[in-house]
């Protein structure tokens, strides 16, 4: 067994106690140097420790002045459309020859029927096809002859007529018989002893039937105010009057099988169908009342108006040719192939009327006289060869490089030979083309030094769009993550804090909210807005809110597992016992807890939903152009070729969005470590 020195034993405790107090003194005075910091102060210094999160931050701020202080510095604005100067092919002008009959009134007081009127081009194309120079139509109350005055000229004038004959098979109304008066009405010439046959046959038959009388039969038929309408089928050819004779009905039968118009004995007849049978008219004196023309206009003096009076004498005086009176003075017109030149009395050409229509490409006439006649014999020669292209070299007006005119030094305008390309089409118009100096859209610009980012297809510059689509992509990020995280703080404090039926309540919305299938209803509210035109910004406005409330479940799932971990602590009980409400339990001692959550929620949620509305607008169901957005900006070169003709639209969208949202996630990893140190560890 061991012996122990008294005097070592206690020289070693005093040694230890001496150790213990040194070592206490040491930690009191490290205490005393050591600066206790705030839970802010904390969390700012365990950030910017955080090398990617420092980096993500600066990103953020870099990329809050280029999208919100940018466009304050920059020259031009996202709608602003930019345009330049540039040689072109255009479509100068077109030609055709005119098929359509326009009509002119010769007398107003002579009216022609609308479905008369309207029906003119195909009666005329119809005699054109069939060598016809006359022909008659009817319309509900009146005749009307059609006459050709000259090629592409006609005239129409208002026909009396009187039936003489039937021709065929038909049922033809007789007359009438009344019983009032027991006397017949007839529609034509009277038959002789027809009235007393139709009233035998209704004395034996009151209820209407047929008899017949010198061998045709007659039906008899009840009709208005005591009265019998008496009708006949007719055979070959049945006079309304006295017979005309083996000729006439020579002529007629003639005329049935060739149809239109003959001339007998110094009397002219014109034939109309009626079912199976004919109707043979007398035609009486006719009274001009239009003149229908393919012919155009056009002046020898570019800008001249011509006046519809001078227009409607010349197309009456082509036929004769010579001189006629308009407008107070006299004129000439003489036929040159197939158009006639105007000359004014001092024997100045003053217009001509042509089959063949020159006009610019718009539709104005604003072409000198010997251009359109040099396209016009071009196009001559085309067809005489049968070829459907040519060209042909003329002098117009020399342009700048600005697309002004040029002028010599005595101001005169100088002209530089242009070629014009002339093009059939299969519709048979003669499109012609030549190169000219407009002013356009500047669409598709390269990067310059006046468009950083050159410019997009409307002509928009691509860094002035890209600064305010950053602008609104950004905002629709915080404004739909507030959103989101103020109705789940409300639902999820509510639902942790109750518990009990609200919890269930609440939890079960919260399933819901969490099944919705967002895009699908995205789809829907787009179109909705589009069939509805909806507005640009409130549709903006719509799409936030939309998404902000199909997005808060998650919020308050989070909020409602953090408030049931603290609601049971000391410090709550304390607010209970103190009879503090509520709602400011809640609101100022459960919330701040959980606030550090909230902002590594929110934030790194703030990523994800730049993401969502750039898809959205990239689809076509977001933001409307011309309101830029990065999804609106992508969209606008969507198409394969787009994309690759023109990279440098979409590439810098694409990097400033990735930017963007890998910034969101450096910030929101390097919040979550800073308020949870021990999650690093």
């Amino acid at each position: 067994m061991s012996s122990y020195n008294l005097n070592d034993v206690l020289k070693a405790r005093h040694s230890q106690n001496d150790e213990r107090k040194e070592g206490q003194e040491i930690a009191l005075d490290d205490i005393s140097r050591v600066k206790v910091l705030s839970p802010g102060r904390r969390v700012f210094k365990r950030f910017i420790r955080n090398r990617l999160a420092v980096f993500g931050a600066v990103l953020l701020i870099t990329m809050f002045v280029f999208s919100f202080i940018g466009p304050l510095l920059y020259p031009y604005g996202q709608k602003q459309i930019f345009y330049k100067y540039d040689e072109q092919h255009i479509n100068y002008a077109m030609a055709k020859e005119n098929t359509a009959y326009n009509g002119f009134d010769i007398d107003p007081a002579v009216t022609v029927e609308r479905a008369v009127n309207n029906a003119m081009n195909s009666r005329i194309k119809s005699m054109i096809a069939e060598g016809q120079d006359r022909m008659v139509t009817f319309g509900e109350e009146n005749a009307y002859l059609i006459e050709k005055l000259v090629k592409d000229i006609y005239q129409v004038s208002r026909l009396e007529t009187a039936q003489v004959a039937t021709y065929g098979s038909m049922v033809a109304e007789i007359g009438t018989y009344s019983m009032v008066g027991k006397k017949m009405t007839f529609n034509g010439a009277a038959v002789e002893g027809l009235e007393a046959a139709v009233r035998a046959a209704i004395a034996a038959n009151a209820s209407g039937g047929e008899f017949e009388h010198n061998g045709v039969t007659y039906t008899y038929a009840r009709g208005k105010a005591k009265s019998y309408t008496v009708t006949a089928a007719l055979e070959g050819i049945n006079y309304d009057g006295e017979p005309l004779g083996e000729a006439f009905e020579q002529a007629v039968e003639a005329a049935a099988a060739a149809g239109g118009i003959f001339e007998l004995d110094g009397a002219q007849y014109a034939m109309r169908k009626d079912g199976s049978a004919w109707r043979v008219y007398r035609m009486g004196a006719s009274t001009p009342a239009r003149v229908f023309s393919s012919l155009t206009v056009d002046t020898f003096t570019v800008g001249t108006e011509v006046s519809p009076e001078l227009r409607l004498k010349a197309m009456l005086a082509a036929p004769a040719g010579g001189s006629f009176e308009a407008e107070g003075q006299t004129w000439s017109i003489e036929q040159e192939q197939d158009f006639w030149i105007i000359r004014d009395a001092e024997g100045k050409e003053y217009m001509e009327l042509t089959p063949f229509s020159v006009r610019r490409y718009n539709g104005d006439n604003t072409m000198e006289y010997d251009l359109k006649k040099a396209i016009s014999k071009k196009i001559e020669e085309m067809a005489a060869g049968n070829s459907k292209s040519g060209s042909l070299t003329y002098q117009l007006p020399m342009q700048q490089a600005n697309g002004e005119y040029a002028y010599d030094e005595n101001g005169e305008l100088m002209f530089a030979d242009t070629e014009m390309t002339i093009t059939q089409r299969d519709t048979g118009e003669y499109v012609i083309n030549c190169a000219q100096i407009i002013y356009v859209i500047d669409m598709y610009a390269s990067p310059s030094a006046a468009h950083i980012l050159g410019t997009d297809g409307d002509g928009f510059d691509v860094m002035a769009r890209i600064m305010y689509g950053g602008r609104v992509s950004l905002m629709v990020g915080f404004v739909v993550v507030f959103l989101e995280t103020f109705l789940g703080v409300i639902m999820g404090g509510l639902s942790g804090y109750y518990g009990g039926w609200v919890d269930m309540l609440i939890m079960r919305l919260v399933d819901i909210f969490y099944c919705l299938p967002s895009l699908p209803i995205m789809i829907i509210l787009g179109a909705m807005m589009d069939a509805m035109r909806m507005d640009t910004y409130l549709r903006l406005l719509i799409m936030m809110a939309a998404l902000g409330i199909m997005g808060w479940a998650g919020v308050a799932r989070l909020v409602r597992g953090q408030i049931l971990m603290l609601r049971d602590q000391e410090f709550m009980v304390a607010t209970e016992a103190t009879g503090i409400r509520v709602r400011d339990r809640i609101l100022h001692h459960l919330v701040p807890n959980i606030m550090p959550q909230l902002i590594v929620q929110a934030t790194m949620g703030m990523g994800g939903v730049i993401l969502t509305e750039s898809t959205l607008s990239f689809l076509g169901l977001g933001v409307k152009h011309p309101l830029a957005t990065w999804g609106t900006i992508i969209n606008s070169v969507s198409s394969a070729s787009a994309m690759s003709h023109y990279a440098f639209i979409w590439i810098p969208v694409g990097l400033l969005i990735c930017v963007t949202v890998i910034a969101f996630n450096f910030v929101g990893d390097g919040l979550r470590d800073a308020y949870d140190p021990k999650a690093k560890r």
